[in-house]
This record gives C-alpha cells, structure tokens and sequence, in this order.
C-alpha cells in the first residue's frame, strides 16, 4: 500500500469543483463506464441536473455483498465503480476513530463468543436509548484489532456470512491509505465521506470525534472545499463546530421524523420535518453544503408500498443553494418499492434501477447504496438516456 503524501490534495475535476463553489449541483467524473441497467428509469427530466451525472455512494463499502464496514467492503465498493465510499466512524478507548456503523458492536463482530471480554458487557444509554452490548469506548484500539468482523444482516445477506471471521475492523486512517492506495493503482480519484455517529455522547463521555476527525481528514489532503471529501452528521451542533474547524464539504443527513440528538438535548425544538422546509433549508446553507434527507421526503411510499409522487423537496434544496443526497438504496425485494420487486423472495435482488429512476428525475444530485455496482449501472444508463 503506497503511503500517503500529506501535501497532495485530492480534487474533483474542475466542473465539478466550480459547481459545488458555485452550491448549484452534486456532480462527479465517470467511474465506470459499465453496462446499462438491465431495466429502464422513467422519463427523464433532463433540467434537473444542470452538470455531468448524479455521484454514487458505496454504503458503508460494498454492504451488499461483504460486511459492512470492511477494508474488503470498501475495496469491492471502488472496484465497481462507487465514486465515494462511506466509513462511519466511532471512537475507541484511546481515542482512535474506527468505522463502525455504531459504537455497540455485539452485531457487527465476534465480540460476543470472545471470553476474555464477557466482562465488558454492558448496558448504556445511548442517544436517549438503553442498549445492552459491548461498546468500542471500552476497547482500547489494540483489543479492537483482536476482533473479527461479521455480517450485522446474515438473514437478508447470508451469503456474506462466508466472510465471517475474515476481516479486522478498519481505522479510518486505514480507510484512507486505501483509498491512497487504489487512486494511485486505478488513476481515479475517489472520494471519502466518513459520517459522525452519536457526537453528543462521544462529546459527553471525553472522546470527542471532530478533532481526530480533522487531524486525519488534514494528514490526507482532504481540508478544503475542492477535496473528493465531505462530512456528515445527523447531528448539527457538530457540524457547526466543524464548519470552523476545516474546510472540507459538510452534509446535514436528515433522518425520517424526529428530530436531531443534539438538539433534543438543548431544547431548541428543532425536529427533521423543520430542517426540510424552506427556513430549515436556508439555515442549513449557513453552515453546511449539502443536505442528505431521508429518501421518502423526496418520494414517499403509498399505502400499497409502491412509489407515491414526488416532493418539491429536490427543487426547493437547489433554490437554497443545497445539493441533495439520499439514502439508502438497496437492491432485495423487501427493501424496495412494490412495482420494483422480482418475484416473492423477499431477500431476493430485484429492480434497483425501477427505485433509483424517479428520484434522479426528480432532482436528486446524489444516492447511497449498498449495491454500488447497481447504482452505478443505474446511474449510466440513467444519463445515457438523458
């Protein structure tokens, strides 16, 4: 693996960069050129997209088919074309940032069939919720690394339950000499978007995330505006602080109906239903430079299960000077849209493209998936017709 230079600034390419400088619209370079999607998207409104093609996010890797959170998820997630991959990151007991979807890592790895930490079970509260586990704050790095990952959904995704065992859970300073390492293999850049989970614990129990955050963000080339690189939070306070902290890209996730923890703690009032009206999208804008709402803001699902109409959520961002992303796209039958489903097994793959169609018709700059060979199929097939 070749080791980082520190002084080398990953950029996207210059229509892209003057885009996002511009806060008009999410753009990327091609990273595949791969064959269309097997089935076609609904028409396409070609105005909606003013610059190159929607970005493809890998998911927490290539979650779809290794587990997630894996240097081997995030390998497979470049090798089939994501433009950006995903590690959400934690704390250890020593302060080092790992990616994992959350600290409580009972489901992600072996912990819980290792003896010589059954004493490190625990119950905690957590965002206001009372969860029973083992946690990465109680592990020092080194023990970390003792552990072996697993796959969080063997019931919907059993045939990654084959690489049980096979993979340590990655640093985000690992993440990133991959990404080091694969930019200079395949002469693509490829971009980072590491997420922030559960801040205001994290802050509340002395190991704050922003810091080493930024110092590792910094060490690759990563602080400013122009690198392949954003931040994400569903937290704001956070991303506040981090907006003064470095320049990298800052992109406000919106979660389905309730509200923000940080902002249930300080008693603003302030829930996800007010950050994706007009006021709540300009005071994004005054700190961050995307906004990653739920996927059903945009197209919500009838009672049938099928697609409803779209939002005017996509148009009212971009007025706003806000680029939109959304989540989570994954391609099993139980996970998709009635009309979209391929026969009656629910963890069967069916229609990605039947999902991710109307959403990029209706605006949408970017999409997270677990099947980024999918989306990125999806997303080609999606501008060819354009």
């Amino acid at each position: 693996m070749n080791t980082p230079n520190p002084t080398r600034l990953r950029s996207l390419t210059v229509a892209a960069a003057a885009a996002l400088a511009a806060g008009t619209v999410l753009v990327s370079t091609p990273a595949s050129t791969a064959a269309t999607a097997t089935s076609a998207t609904s028409a396409v409104q070609a105005g909606k997209h003013t610059v190159a093609e929607p970005i493809v996010f890998g998911h927490r890797g290539a979650s779809g088919y290794r587990p997630e959170h894996t240097l081997a998820a995030y390998d497979l997630a470049i090798e089939q074309g994501a433009d950006y991959i995903e590690p959400d990151v934690v704390s250890t007991k020593d302060g080092v940032l790992v990616a994992r979807h959350e600290n409580e890592i009972s489901g992600t790895t072996d912990v819980a069939t290792r003896p010589e930490f059954a004493d490190r079970k625990t119950t905690k509260t957590i965002d206001g919720k009372a969860l029973t586990g083992w946690f990465t704050e109680d592990f020092t790095l080194a023990e970390l690394k003792t552990l072996r990952a697993v796959e969080r959904i063997p019931g919907d995704r059993p045939a990654n339950t084959a690489y049980n065992g096979h993979y340590q859970v990655p640093t985000l300073d690992e993440v990133l000499d991959l990404v080091d390492a694969k930019e200079a293999e395949t002469g693509r850049t490829i971009g980072v978007a590491p997420e922030t989970k559960h801040p205001t614990y994290f802050d509340s129990i002395g190991l704050s995330l922003e810091e080493p955050l930024v110092k590792s963000l910094k060490s690759h080339g990563l602080g400013g505006k122009r690198a392949a690189a954003v931040i994400q939070s569903f937290e704001v306070s956070n991303l506040k602080d981090l907006n003064r902290m470095i320049g990298t890209q800052l992109v406000q996730l919106i979660d389905f109906g309730g509200a923000p923890y940080d902002q249930v703690v300080a008693g603003t009032g302030v829930t996800n239903d007010f950050l994706v009206t007009d006021k709540g999208l300009r005071s994004i804008r005054k700190y961050a430079d995307q906004v990653a709402p739920y996927k059903y803001y945009f197209i919500p699902r009838d009672a049938d299960g099928t697609l409803g109409e779209p939002t005017d959520l996509a148009d009212r961002a971009e007025r706003a000077g806000l680029p939109t992303v959304i989540w989570t796209m994954r391609a099993e039958n139980k996970n998709l849209p009635a009309e979209c489903r391929i026969g009656t097994d629910p963890i069967a793959i069916g229609d990605l493209a039947c999902e991710v169609g109307p959403y990029l018709d209706a605006g949408v700059d970017a999409f997270f998936t677990d099947h980024p060979d999918l989306g990125v199929s999806t997303r080609d097939a999606w501008v060819a017709n354009r």
